[in-house]
């Protein structure tokens, strides 16, 4: 709709992880490096968490283009509640096919893949996205497979990603072998102000079009009501963008950001911040004095128009 209106080559603010957008900030390359130490290494567990949204299933499409050969990566992308039986979850992650259909033919299936990539000096490595949604009884399922050794060499390396309900998990007392596995662990935050900005900016170039569509006021709304979090952070910049081209506007200032925002909230659903940090209250600040301009939001319960005012 608006790509070439504004010179883009693709969409510079989808919601789908895409590894040719990842933008770098320095937290998101240590859990970028801390990922690749998980998967070259003899780490036994690496554990990366972090917010919805944050850029942990982006980092895991990355490191699956740099997959070298001396590696077999097993994917499992979606886990959830009702996941079943998790040996054939596994078995589907490295297309392995068992001899019958009850778990001890599965287990040993398994087995032999690991026995055969070893014996082929090869280092196994499943992968598990959202793993928050793994129950006790399922992580500790993992942590058996994990067991799985020959000499003095493991066979299977995980990787576990997730929101930081998964480290609730974790702390769980019968869990307690498993967290002392764990060799790598890192935590992914929210951006902060200034990365932000350089994340916008980046996106903008990637796609082909001008780092500077958004000014420094729009995208200081952005941060405001994001704060900070890349898929909230792309939210409101695709809707911006889809305004923008609505009313040809040539790029998108505050005025069209606070238009965005405000219809956003109106919907219902867009999570409004409950509570300003010190970035986004000076950022607020800083907008009142130089625009004359409040752009904190509340909802007026007795009528049925949200109102940009003060918080």
């Amino acid at each position: 709709m608006y790509t070439q209106h504004y010179g883009f080559n693709e969409k510079p603010f989808t919601l789908t992880p895409d590894p040719e957008f990842l933008y770098l900030s320095k937290q998101h390359q240590t859990a970028l490096n801390m990922l690749e130490y998980g998967l070259h290494s003899q780490a036994g567990i690496t554990v990366i968490n972090g917010e919805v949204g944050s850029g942990k299933t982006t980092l895991v499409r990355r490191i699956l283009q740099e997959v070298d050969q001396a590696l077999t990566v097993g994917l499992i992308s979606n886990a959830h509640s009702a996941f079943g039986d998790l040996l054939q979850w596994v078995l589907n992650a490295f297309e392995i096919e068992a001899a019958g259909n009850d778990k001890a033919s599965r287990y040993q299936a398994f087995v032999d893949f690991l026995i055969k990539e070893y014996s082929e000096n090869r280092r196994t490595v499943l992968i598990i996205d959202e793993a928050q949604n793994l129950d006790a009884q399922t992580l500790e399922e993992l942590r058996l497979l994990s067991n799985i050794n020959a000499d003095k060499y493991l066979l299977l390396q995980l990787i576990l990603i997730g929101q930081p309900e998964l480290l609730e998990v974790l702390r769980k007392p019968e869990l307690r072998q498993l967290a002392q596995r764990v060799s790598v662990d890192y935590r992914l935050n929210p951006l902060k102000y200034k990365e932000s900005v350089d994340y916008i900016r980046h996106r903008l170039r990637v796609a082909g079009g001008s780092a500077n569509l958004f000014d420094k006021y729009a995208i200081a709304v952005v941060f405001y009501y994001s704060q900070g979090v890349p898929r909230l952070i792309n939210t409101l910049c695709d809707f911006a963008l889809v305004y923008g081209f609505a009313e040809e506007a040539e790029s998108i200032d505050l005025a069209l950001m606070l238009d965005v925002i405000k219809d956003k909230i109106k919907g219902g659903i867009y999570p409004v911040p409950e509570h300003e940090n010190k970035e986004t209250q000076k950022i607020r600040e800083l907008i009142y004095k130089e625009k004359g301009v409040d752009i904190g939001v509340f909802v007026n319960e007795d009528d049925d128009e949200d109102e940009l005012s003060a918080l």
